[in-house]
């Protein structure tokens, strides 16, 4: 029989995480299996894997067929390169010393770029919380700086708006003091027409006063030319 190393998924919907596992090719995805040696989460940043490399290899040197997932992460995790090593001592090109060596080489560079990376990662989410926590801190700052510097700005600007406002004032005031000389002109035109309606009546007075008197100088010169006829 085909035995293939794949993956079997777990988890619940849209949060999946895999097992490694060996098994009959002809079974179905998630049914039954020969053999676990691993698992893969993908969820995590990055993503962890853990998995049995004496046992991969073995699989693998005995035939198992990885799928295409299972080949980059037994390669992500050297059981392919110790397999190529296993090559190269069959063939005589290595001793099994030589392919110690090599591989313990390879594991080292390979978990120090591992760390390095876990390290990088980490303080990028340090910094992005600090940045997240320092934000609003900077945002009052400057708000602050803000309003102060508008405050002085209006401060600044205040002496002037008086001055124009008191400018703005004097056409006002002007304006108010045109209005009210024609008032005052208005006020003074009755009191030449009483003037005039007034001195009518005084001659009109004067007038009945020198008809009165004629009256009695006729009066008072019949009675004298009665006393001559008499």
């Amino acid at each position: 029989m085909a035995v293939k190393i794949r993956l079997q998924r777990k988890g619940r919907k849209k949060r999946p995480y895999y097992h490694i596992v060996v098994a009959d090719s002809r079974s179905k995805r998630d049914g039954k299996y020969i053999e676990r040696i691993g698992s893969y989460n993908p969820l995590t940043n990055p993503a962890t894997i853990t998995l049995d490399n004496d046992k991969a290899f073995e699989w693998i040197m005995n035939g198992a067929q990885p799928s295409y997932t299972a080949t980059a992460i037994l390669r992500f995790k050297g059981v392919l390169y110790r397999k190529h090593l296993a090559r190269g001592v069959k063939k005589g090109a290595l001793t099994e010393e030589q392919a110690k060596n090599l591989y313990e080489e390879f594991m080292a560079g390979k978990n120090e770029k591992i760390q390095a990376r876990m390290e990088k990662e980490a303080t990028l989410k340090a910094e992005m919380k600090s940045s997240v926590l320092v934000a609003p801190i900077v945002e009052e700052k400057e708000t602050i700086e803000e309003t102060e510097t508008e405050e002085q700005e209006v401060q600044e600007d205040s002496p002037v708006e008086a001055g124009a406002d008191t400018s703005e004032e004097s056409p006002e005031v002007a304006a108010k003091e045109d209005d009210a000389e024609p008032k005052a002109e208005v006020s003074e035109e009755p009191s030449k027409e009483e003037e005039k309606e007034e001195a009518p009546a005084e001659e009109n007075k004067e007038g009945e006063a020198t008809a009165e008197e004629n009256k009695e100088e006729e009066a008072s010169g019949e009675e004298q030319e009665k006393e001559e006829d008499k």
